[in-house]
């Protein structure tokens, strides 16, 4: 979401507005204090580039649909957990980026809580606590954090004009029909489509593509020579953006200037989308969990330390996402 919003922001440049921008869009974003009161020497070295965590949720959207208290403005302990976590990593010289999503039901070991569920890590801690969980698996380090509202991704999918998606699977979630084969989604069919898991043969492994053939489908509109030359529509996308998402409050206005300014050059096409690779699923007591890989996705961290994300999709091209997910 945040190579969107560079894109958006970047888009008003053409009226020198970029510190002015900037000051207003930070000055909007919810703060979330304390994710990176973590002990040093538990943390990983920095790698290259700059690294997000980036967590979808739906605890600053109007209606309850992850638990009775997802109308929350913030973390509440043990009612929340992240639909959506992915590590979004920007080369320092802003060509490339790389966006692995980690599916919410790895079973992974979570500081001073033992094997569970990465998304229970937010559940337990909030963002704090999955930073670290995130950290340990992994060994990247996080620069920093970012929380998307699902709710928020529906009015900026309206906000860009809607998205063109290749729908692998006719779908229906809660009511609201996707067709099969190319299709242009509003806002509210876009979030159906994100959120279905249910019908689709990979379960979450679909949705999980799904999520980011949305995100490439919007990275792509937002970008388009279409958006970009109407301040008018890239200054309502980009406030959109700064309504809807949340940053740990280490990130300023200053830092939100470098990094818009040195994402100018990004394009949607330069964006490779994977997923952590797993063995499969099982069961852990009642629960159903997904299997990391460790070899195959310790190669994936290590390439994303290294700024050689695009080298390893070369080896392993079936690893990225497909034209037409599920």
């Amino acid at each position: 979401m945040f190579l969107l919003g560079a894109g958006l922001v970047l888009a008003l440049l053409a009226a020198g507005a970029l510190f002015a921008v900037t000051q207003q869009f930070s000055d909007r974003m919810h703060r979330y204090e304390g994710v990176f009161n973590i002990d040093p020497s538990t943390r990983p070295v920095q790698g290259e580039g700059q690294t997000f965590l980036l967590v979808g949720t739906d605890t600053r959207s109007p209606d309850p649909t992850t638990g009775t208290e997802a109308t929350a403005s913030d973390w509440v302990p043990g009612m929340q957990r992240s639909d959506v976590i992915m590590l979004v990593n920007v080369s320092d010289d802003g060509s490339h980026a790389s966006v692995v999503s980690i599916p919410r039901d790895s079973w992974v070991p979570i500081p001073g809580r033992g094997m569970n569920k990465i998304n229970a890590a937010y559940s337990f801690g909030g963002p704090s606590l999955l930073v670290q969980t995130v950290e340990s698996l992994t060994r990247v380090r996080v620069d920093h954090f970012a929380v998307i509202d699902f709710a928020g991704f529906a009015q900026m999918t309206d906000a860009a004009g809607g998205i063109d998606v290749n729908v692998g699977q006719a779908t229906n979630f809660d009511g609201v029909a996707v067709p099969a084969g190319p299709q242009h989604l509003d806002g509210v069919h876009a979030l159906s489509y994100v959120r279905e898991r249910k019908s689709l043969p990979g379960g979450d492994f679909d949705r999980v593509r799904r999520q980011q053939n949305a995100l490439r489908a919007l990275a792509s509109s937002a970008t388009s020579s279409g958006t970009l030359a109407s301040p008018t529509r890239a200054y309502g996308l980009a406030d959109s953006l700064s309504t809807w998402v949340g940053v740990d409050d280490t990130f300023s206005a200053s830092d939100l200037r470098s990094f818009v300014w040195g994402l100018r050059d990004l394009r949607a096409s330069n964006i490779d989308f994977l997923t952590a690779p797993a063995t499969g699923t099982g069961m852990e007591g009642a629960a159903s969990v997904v299997y990391l890989d460790a070899d195959r996705a310790n190669e994936l961290w290590f390439a994303m330390n290294t700024d050689a994300v695009p080298t390893w999709v070369a080896s392993h091209p079936s690893a990225a996402l497909p034209a037409v997910p599920r």
